[in-house]
């Protein structure tokens, strides 16, 4: 199976692939639910990926864009939400089942980053978590960002899924 095939098996998550300009998909097994996953995936932060955030910020203003100060509120397994429109940590949510999938979408000036989680019941109480992100350059600068950004983007996201599933 090619790693997005499960995501692009979802009928709201399939039409999110059109038009990208960057495509990755990563999958964890684990014997926890979506909520559970979701809530220790948004809430990871290492001081190392502080230091990166900041390191971006320089990046980003060289570029002639602006990092807003986002707060990042702490992230429960009953305070995820899977409905349009809310915000789900820095992103909002483009559509979500509850215990099946999430999608989220983050839009600037320079890219749109799509995030899609979803959870594949594999038997046994594990479940497999695809984790993709679908990056849409808007402007001249998504690209030189997103290429100098790409490498750690996914450190982060590997990192982020191995700490849902081990906290």
């Amino acid at each position: 199976m090619i790693p997005d095939d499960y995501l692009k098996s979802i009928p709201d998550l399939a039409p999110l692939f059109a038009g990208a300009d960057h495509v990755d998909v990563k999958f964890v097994d684990a014997p926890m639910d979506l909520r559970l996953f979701l809530a220790r995936f948004m809430t990871y932060r290492p001081w190392w990926l502080v230091l990166l955030y900041r390191a971006r910020a320089v990046l980003v203003r060289m570029l002639g864009m602006r990092q807003e100060s986002v707060p990042l509120p702490e992230i429960t397994p009953e305070s995820v939400s899977f409905t349009p429109g809310d915000p789900c940590h820095f992103f909002t949510v483009t559509c979500g089942r509850d215990g099946e999938y999430l999608a989220a979408h983050h839009a600037d000036k320079h890219l749109r980053a799509d995030l899609l989680v979803a959870r594949e019941w594999m038997g046994d109480g594990i479940n497999r978590f695809h984790v993709g992100t679908i990056v849409r350059h808007a402007h001249w600068t998504g690209p030189v960002y997103f290429a100098l950004i790409r490498p750690f983007h996914h450190l982060v996201v590997t990192m982020m899924m191995r700490a849902a599933v081990k906290a």
